[in-house]
């Protein structure tokens, strides 16, 4: 089952991020406050997907009212390859075109091979013609990577 994530699900989809090889969470943005200032911000588009009574996906998708972004997409690794993955996207990209958004874009590690193969078999478009940058306003804001 796919449905709209909430603030309660937060327990279960941090224990998921953390159980995901190659996974980048925030200290700050990814703690519940931060979790839960964004899902108060775009409280339609994020989704869980939840299998066996326990959330095996999730989705933190937003928008600024011109473009859409996935963050954080993922599936347990024990619940891949069933097609839960391309319902979250879709069911993400179906409350996005309700807000009238029409351009989504994501990121991938360029080491996320699992992820790239997903986004390339489901038929989205790796960008070769601009550059990401970033811009660090929060230097509390740790970044640590699951390995």
């Amino acid at each position: 089952m796919i449905r709209t994530m909430t603030i309660e699900d937060y327990d279960q989809v941090h224990d998921l991020w953390m159980t995901i090889s190659g996974f980048a969470i925030r200290s700050v943005d990814d703690s519940r406050a931060g979790v839960e200032a964004f899902l108060k911000r775009n409280p339609t588009t994020s989704v869980v997907a939840i299998e066996d009574g326990k959330v095996v996906g999730s989705i933190l998708c937003g928008h600024d009212g011109r473009r859409g972004c996935c963050y954080h997409v993922c599936v347990n690794s024990g619940y891949r390859r069933r097609g839960i993955g391309k319902a979250m996207v879709i069911h993400a990209m179906e409350a996005l075109h309700k807000e009238h958004i029409s351009k989504v874009s994501l990121i991938a590690f360029t080491k996320n091979d699992i992820g790239n193969a997903f986004w390339n078999q489901i038929g989205w478009t790796k960008r070769e013609d601009l550059n990401y940058y970033d811009f660090v306003l929060n230097t509390e804001n740790i970044i640590n990577y699951n390995q």
